[in-house]
């Protein structure tokens, strides 16, 4: 059988640390932010850890 290609929309939207633990941005937060909080704003900058079943298939996903 031959390989299995990489999703590349996966690639594009999560990113994997050397540990191997996946991260992704926060939607919705960088439009129209006047109406939001700042603290959700400034948290929305840093990456958020993916865990659980949504790692194991994000994982599969990007790793061929």
């Amino acid at each position: 059988m031959p390989k299995q290609k990489s999703h590349s929309a996966a690639g594009k939207r999560f990113r994997k640390s050397k540990s191997g633990k996946l991260f992704h941005h926060m939607s919705n937060y960088f439009h129209k932010n006047i109406k939001k909080r700042s603290k959700s704003v400034r948290q929305a900058r840093s990456d958020k850890e993916l865990t659980g079943g949504q790692a194991k298939r994000i994982k599969r996903m990007i790793s061929s």
